[in-house]
């Protein structure tokens, strides 16, 4: 079974590249550009390319304290699209309230827990946002609308997205660089978190290798 994993940038698409390499996973590894809209679109033309059986978004995240601390891994175990809706008076309304449209994706629940006890990585949701968090009150707002979410990232339901139109089973992996919450660039650890995602995906490629569609 071919794997598309599509990450945002060069150097995500690196670090889950050096992990696959050499092992039985067929696997392309893209990096789709940032954002919902450019994941969507890049992981679409791959789709519409070439047969997969499997598309998993990947690559480094923020994530909720203290569920998710800074070089932990992630595995979604939903993939939500945390703003996409409209804002009221008396609050935001995801999209669905509205009447149309679908704000979350779920991975196959044993492609999931399979990931988890292979890697040791924390299940739980995966919010996809076009503005990253950069104040506590919007960390905390978020976590109120989405209590089991541990990682914030921009491209997962964009990916998910366009895999579910062509019928496809989504995963995502995330390694934590920095908590959601006050920019603080020092406190940032690029570097910890992409060789967590290699170690991670290192662990995850028997799984990989030997899992199917239902």
């Amino acid at each position: 079974m071919r794997i598309l994993v599509a990450t945002a940038v060069p150097v995500e698409r690196d670090a889950v590249a050096r992990a696959l390499s050499g092992t039985g996973v067929e696997a392309e590894v893209i990096a789709a550009g940032v954002g919902p809209a450019l994941a969507a679109a890049a992981t679409a033309t791959a789709l519409a390319a070439a047969p997969y059986g499997l598309v998993v978004s990947a690559g480094i995240a923020g994530g909720f304290q203290p569920d998710a601390p800074v070089g932990s891994l992630v595995v979604a175990d939903e993939i939500t699209a945390a703003d996409l809706g409209a804002e009221t008076a008396d609050g935001f309304l995801p999209v669905t309230e509205l009447g149309f449209g679908t704000v979350t994706h779920r991975p196959p629940e044993t492609l999931v827990r399979d990931a988890v006890g292979a890697t040791g990585a924390r299940a739980g949701a995966v919010l996809t946002v076009s503005t990253v968090t950069g104040t506590a009150a919007r960390a905390a707002l978020l976590k109120g609308r989405h209590p089991t979410a541990l990682a914030e990232a921009m491209e997962g339901f964009g990916v998910a997205e366009a895999a579910a139109l062509h019928g496809v089973p989504v995963l995502e992996v995330r390694a934590v660089s920095n908590p959601v919450g006050p920019r603080d660039r020092a406190a940032w650890r690029i570097g910890e978190a992409l060789a967590a995602l290699t170690e991670g995906f290192g662990k995850l490629a028997p799984v990989l290798e030997g899992w199917k569609p239902a």
